[in-house]
């Protein structure tokens, strides 16, 4: 009964983790750069490089911020959103909502509404003109639950879905594997299968309680999708106080606006208040503005993240009139919310200090490995079984040539499009128009064209081939950002800009890694002796292989 429960947990654990393998690679390489997003974004912007020398503070940014937004079309906006700078930002966001236009009696009213969006130099209140447009890390942060092209709620719902799955095959794993932390500290190299398997129960082990932590609060994220009973039991369909309860920055929304133009009270004694009430070392990390410049005025003022594990956020909302607090949230909050809050902020690690960080981007590393020897160690133990076969002049079936060909597509085509994706930000036309999209666009391009030449030829020259063009273009980056703006590696150095230097040092170390990997895949192969004792058969599989 012991081994036929084990052995039903390894049937479980291997297409729990192989049918959706692909997807949870690129799940895990897009969360796993979304720890450094804003670094990112802001190495893919290197005209605002200079600018971040010159600090300022929260509430010079806020002022100067609201003043923008005033003077450049935002005065008759429903809502504001203003992301003040930060360690990581040094720029301030601005984002706001235009008045809906009337729609004429008939027509389709749209269904998105139209905005604006700024990136303005906090110290001056200008808006940083010459920052060339990007998505930066952002795009590769919502690729990891939003799929770009796919509607976004079927996106999401394929992600959690396999998300499930991936919780599953980790937990069918711990079950499969009785000696799992011996296997730990024990690698084999060239024995094969043997050697796949170690390498994924190294990577495995090595972050099991960060594989587990990540998968479960990524479901967690998305709980109102897959159980939205709850709120609605609790709430008796009220989404409105459901809403507001869970997400105070909504205040406002949909409130009635009376005519008339009203001004706006000054954001600086607000700020001053929510700090006193927060406490020493406390800052303003947010400001939403709803219904400005009316009587109906809110702003909401969001605590920065901070070193709570919580992403659920104090805030505070004043009277946009008068200046008046109208109420505070998540100074105590209720037992569900901040479980919530705790869960959904281990998961976007915002509370870290770059060490910790750093240490989740690696634990995300090694959750790719781990996928990636997974999916490689289904097409070496399947392709033992054709060796009978091959010996009989037969081929391996198509599932096993199609699973080696979305191999290299998805572990090799992958980094040829993150890559890419660096390159285009530096190579594109300055003043192309869609420019942002356009990265984007290089991006797919790249993976693309990479999948149908794996597909097509799932071999182990391709396999070298894909490794070596990653490996070249992610070590060129900091030659590359040398050669096309006035910043580079030593300057960033020199200047104590570590996270522009960090992000090209990692670029180089994956580079090398790729290489590495490629090399080894270009190994010579074993001696013509070697060869003729391991048979015909393994010479079959390796001519299949070839094709």
């Amino acid at each position: 009964m012991k081994d036929g429960f084990r052995q039903s947990m390894a049937w479980l654990h291997t297409w729990s983790g192989l049918l959706v393998g692909w997807v949870l690679f690129l799940v895990f390489c897009g969360g796993t750069a979304s720890y450094f997003k804003e670094e990112i974004t802001f190495w893919m912007k290197p005209e605002l490089h200079l600018a971040a020398i010159r600090p300022a503070s929260s509430v010079q940014a806020a002022e100067n911020a609201v003043a923008y937004v005033q003077a450049h079309g935002g005065a008759e906006s429903p809502r504001w959103f203003i992301t003040l700078p930060s360690e990581r930002q040094p720029m301030a966001n601005l984002f706001w909502s235009l008045k809906p236009k009337p729609v004429p009696p008939g027509a389709e009213k749209p269904k998105r509404g139209r905005f604006e969006t700024a990136l303005i130099d906090p110290s001056t209140g200008q808006k940083a003109e010459g920052a060339r447009a990007t998505r930066g890390g952002e795009f590769l942060y919502r690729l990891h639950y939003d799929l770009h092209y796919i509607n976004a709620i079927w996106a999401r719902w394929i992600v959690s879905f396999c998300a499930l799955f991936m919780l599953t095959a980790i937990l069918s794993g711990i079950v499969t594997h009785r000696r799992i932390f011996k296997d730990f500290f024990t690698f084999r190299p060239r024995k094969g299968q043997r050697s796949w398997l170690d390498a994924h129960n190294a990577t495995a082990v090595l972050a099991l309680p960060y594989h587990l932590m990540i998968t479960y609060t990524g479901l967690v994220t998305l709980m109102l999708m897959w159980m939205p009973w709850g709120p609605q039991a609790a709430y008796k369909g009220d989404v409105a106080a459901f809403t507001a309860e869970m997400f105070p920055d909504t205040a406002g929304r949909g409130a009635k606006v009376p005519p008339g133009v009203v001004p706006l009270t000054p954001v600086r004694p607000l700020m001053a208040q929510a700090v006193r009430h927060w406490g020493e070392g406390s800052a303003v990390g947010r400001v939403i503005v709803s219904n400005p410049n009316t009587s109906a005025a809110t702003i909401v003022l969001n605590r920065r993240d901070g070193g709570d594990l919580s992403s659920n956020e104090p805030a505070m909302t004043f009277n946009g009139v008068t200046g008046a607090l109208m109420a505070t949230s998540g100074d105590e909050p209720k037992a569900a919310a901040e479980t919530r809050g705790v869960l959904y902020g281990l998961h976007l690690a915002h509370f870290s200090n770059p060490f910790l960080r750093a240490l989740f981007f690696v634990s995300g590393l090694a959750g790719c490995v781990m996928v990636a020897t997974g999916l490689l160690l289904w097409g070496v133990k399947e392709r033992q079984k054709y060796a009978k076969t091959l010996k009989h002049g037969g081929r391996v079936g198509f599932g096993l040539r199609l699973v080696d060909g979305l191999n290299v597509a998805a572990i090799a085509g992958l980094p040829i499009a993150f890559a890419t994706y660096f390159w285009a930000n530096r190579l594109l036309p300055f003043a192309l128009e869609g420019r942002a999209q356009a990265e984007i666009t290089c991006f797919f391009v790249a993976w693309g064209t990479a999948a149908v030449a794996g597909l097509a030829w799932p071999a182990r020259r391709m396999w070298q081939i894909q490794l070596w063009i990653g490996a070249t273009l992610f070590c060129g980056v900091p030659v590359m950002n040398a050669m096309t703006t006035s910043s580079n590696l030593l300057f960033s150095i020199r200047a104590g800009m570590w996270d522009l230097a960090g992000f090209e040092l990692v670029c180089v170390a994956l580079g090398l890694c790729l290489a590495g990997a490629a090399w080894h895949v270009g190994k010579r192969k074993p001696a013509a002796k070697a060869r003729a004792a391991a048979g015909p058969a393994a010479h079959n599989v390796r001519l299949e292989t070839a094709r």
